[in-house]
């Protein structure tokens, strides 16, 4: 403390500040922000094996020490970023319908994946977890409690309404809602979408989720 001012973390010490909490360090936000979408275009840009958090500094013009601040590695901050993606991109509809539930979920994803930093990003770290178990097991839980989430709000809605029958089994009704669009778009990566296929996937879905 000098003459009455705090330091903050990630900002000179001469600048006055409110005061906080003794040992607190105050970790701007515009900060954090800055790095998480710096992790996105260093990932699009050289993929995550050569990715660096000397060149995620370097993008989000801050040092490394306020990176390291945030996480501890680069994985850490890896499966931080693409947690939050996962679990906070996706909205759970509740329009009153199950089929209509699964459409608006649809849309919303297939965007998502069209996203030209998705398209690179997802593929590569698909690849890097074929290479590292830990890598693996990490991707797989943040994007399937992402998915989950979503999916358990659309079943427990349609269960409510009656349209599916209590006590459906969750872990298959994800896998039904989650895995065609993402087998078509991040696994084979075919090229764009048939006409009404985002429709016809939500009535089909909505069909085998009857019949749980």
């Amino acid at each position: 403390m000098l003459g009455g001012m705090t330091t903050n973390a990630d900002e000179p010490a001469t600048r006055p500040r409110r005061r906080t909490p003794a040992g607190a360090a105050v970790l701007r936000e515009d900060v954090t922000e800055a790095i998480r979408a710096a992790v996105f275009e260093e990932l699009a840009a050289v993929g995550y094996a050569r990715m660096s958090i000397e060149g995620i500094a370097r993008r989000a013009g801050v040092g490394k020490t306020a990176v390291y601040r945030r996480w501890r590695s680069k994985l850490h901050l890896v499966l931080d970023v693409v947690s939050a993606v996962a679990v906070g991109g996706l909205p759970v509809p509740d329009t009153g319908s199950l089929e209509q539930d699964l459409r608006l979920l649809y849309e919303v994803t297939a965007r998502a994946l069209r996203h030209p930093l998705a398209s690179q990003i997802l593929p590569d770290l698909q690849a890097e977890a074929a290479r590292s178990p830990e890598i693996a097991e990490a991707v797989q839980q943040a994007l399937r409690d992402g998915q989950a989430g979503v999916a358990s709000g659309i079943v427990a809605a349609a269960e409510r309404r009656g349209e599916i029958r209590p006590g459906a089994d969750r872990d298959l009704a994800l896998d039904l809602i989650s895995g065609p669009l993402y087998w078509r778009s991040v696994v084979i990566r075919a090229p764009g979408l048939p006409k009404d296929h985002l429709e016809t996937l939500s009535r089909a879905t909505a069909q085998a989720l009857r019949a749980l």
